[in-house]
């Protein structure tokens, strides 16, 4: 589903309540560092002619106007979330265009929370750390315990390393919400052992807040995947669950 506005919504989210969504990322096409099986927004090759990026500028205009459009009209905003068609923290402005939400946040939405999805390879910018660090709710995403294994759901850019994202989470001190997709294809199970472990032993390092356990809901580029229903995925995770790890399940 690729989002032809900067701004749009507010739509009902499953994890985030009324999201009014902020798309930082051409709104014909999409662009991202990964390429997963399960992208709502299709496969990375679709709609390549459109590169225009929004500026920190054209997205505080149309994010100012949407909120004023919305508080007039007596809208409800839970969450302003980046999301979008792709990696959000691939807009080379990232950082100050958090900073213009959070503005006009709190003038506009100030009970709203910020929330940004993201699959966290930009990490090793100190400048994308930073600016995820300010928001309510830095939602990113490791949905396969090692390298090897992330090649086949999340078909990430040359020379992505998982333990390396892991690290570069410690600099969130558990404060962010971990997200992962829980799903079965022809060559990836989220319920084989060496996957649900491995996956385990990352959430029990990082200790975030809050994980959110989630699978497909929507058309998948890659055809022949499994969904996960609420009460496998909840079977799944009940180990953390009984350590006293905070897990939000979605269908």
């Amino acid at each position: 589903m690729i989002r032809e506005e900067t701004v749009f919504g507010p739509i009902r989210s499953r994890r985030l309540g009324s999201s009014l969504g902020i798309n930082l990322l051409p709104t014909k096409g999409k662009l991202c560092n990964f390429d997963c099986i399960y992208c709502e927004c299709g496969w990375n090759d679709d709609g390549r002619e459109d590169k225009a990026i929004p500026t920190a500028a054209q997205v505080r205009s149309a994010l100012e106007d949407k909120l004023c459009s919305c508080m007039l009209d007596g809208i409800a905003i839970d969450s302003i979330t980046f999301s979008g068609d792709g990696e959000p923290t691939l807009n080379p402005e990232f950082p100050a265009i958090i900073d213009d939400t959070i503005a006009l946040r709190d003038i506009y939405y100030p009970q709203a929370k910020v929330s940004v999805l993201s699959n966290a390879t930009m990490l090793t910018r100190p400048e994308v750390v930073a600016a995820l660090r300010k928001v309510d709710n830095p939602i990113l995403k490791i949905d396969a315990p090692t390298t090897a294994l992330s090649a086949k759901i999340n078909r990430p850019y040359k020379g992505y390393d998982t333990g390396a994202t892991v690290e570069a989470l410690r600099a969130f001190n558990g404060d962010f919400i971990l997200q992962t997709m829980f799903l079965a294809s022809d060559d990836f199970d989220s319920s084989d052992p060496e996957v649900l472990n491995g996956w385990m032993d990352i959430v029990r390092s990082l200790r975030p807040r809050q994980i959110m356990v989630y699978t497909i809901d929507r058309p998948t580029p890659q055809a022949g995947l499994r969904k996960f229903s609420a009460g496998e995925m909840r079977s799944l995770v009940q180990p953390l669950i009984d350590e006293g790890f905070d897990i939000q399940i979605k269908t």
